[in-house]
């Protein structure tokens, strides 16, 4: 079972293979299930075609020695073009065995992505969380999963608890507690843009996965699909006010996505997430055909 360095080694050779273009300087074991944004791919093809280059400012990295996960977050280029992409790779005894990566470029739905807001890793997502502020793994995974019930088919209730200065950070984008034009919801914490019930139109959070917690720094890294019908165009908020949804077409969202959990709270959320066809199953799920290198 591989430590926490251990994990970060094989996350840093893998890191450096895909910069070089060269996937046989990666650790990989004999089979390799290898997914990019939702679509399963052989490993040498996809991003290892376009990528030219690593951005060194932002690197988030999550481990859990427990079940061989490891993840990270961080700007990529494609012959200079900057895209925000999360990582989450498993690694065992032969190597590195599943590799799921999504990337949001440019082209992408609505504000995102913000490279310039994606300046730096926060303090809070890369400290240890103190040892009596911890909960154990299964009540972690329960915290993140309330994210999700809460989202979907929001209506004003909470079935999570958040900090008051927990923020959400989506693609890069802060869209709690500060300006975006044309948002005036992001002015609002988490917590109480839930309880506006805001994000009604998110039809269903589905497939959620809970591949990696790190208990040391309190963080879940979960994956799933926000499905949006595009049948809710009209909303009144729990104050009585009305508004306009985001969204009038059928589309789905896929993501990969950190908790930040502290005293049984959520106090810090990071989601890369991408457009994909409304419905679009998940390559993860039911038997996997591993592609043998």
């Amino acid at each position: 079972m591989a430590n926490r360095e251990e994990l970060y080694g094989v996350l840093d050779a893998y890191l450096s293979a895909l910069t070089q273009r060269d996937p046989s300087r990666a650790p990989m074991a004999p089979s390799v299930f290898n997914t990019e944004n939702n679509v399963q791919i052989a490993v040498g093809d996809g991003l290892w075609n376009t990528i030219s280059g690593r951005r060194d400012n932002y690197d988030l990295k999550c481990a859990d020695p427990e079940n061989g996960q490891v993840s990270w977050f961080g700007i990529i280029e494609e012959w200079g073009n900057p895209a925000i992409m999360a990582l989450r790779l498993a690694v065992t005894e032969q190597g590195i065995a599943e590799i799921e990566t999504i990337i949001c470029r440019e082209f992408e739905f609505g504000p995102f992505p913000d490279i310039e807001g994606y300046s730096a890793p926060r303090r809070l997502m890369l400290d240890d969380v103190p040892v009596e502020q911890r909960v154990p793994r299964a009540r972690m995974i329960s915290i993140a999963d309330g994210y999700f019930d809460t989202i979907q088919l929001n209506d004003g209730k909470l079935f999570t608890e958040f900090t008051e200065d927990c923020d959400r950070i989506e693609n890069g984008l802060q869209t709690t507690n500060t300006e975006i034009e044309g948002y005036p919801i992001a002015r609002m914490g988490t917590g109480p843009q839930f309880e506006l019930g805001q994000y009604i139109y998110d039809d269903r959070l589905r497939d959620r996965r809970f591949p990696l917690v790190d208990e040391e720094k309190g963080i879940v890294c979960a994956a799933g699909f926000i499905d949006h019908s595009g049948s809710v165009t009209d909303i009144t908020w729990t104050d009585g006010s009305r508004h306009k949804s985001l969204f009038y077409f059928p589309h789905s969202f896929v993501l990969l996505e950190l908790f930040k959990i502290v005293d049984g709270k959520i106090a810090g959320v990071e989601a890369v997430f991408v457009t994909v066809p409304y419905n679009m199953t998940s390559p993860w799920l039911g038997e996997q055909a591993y592609i043998v290198r």
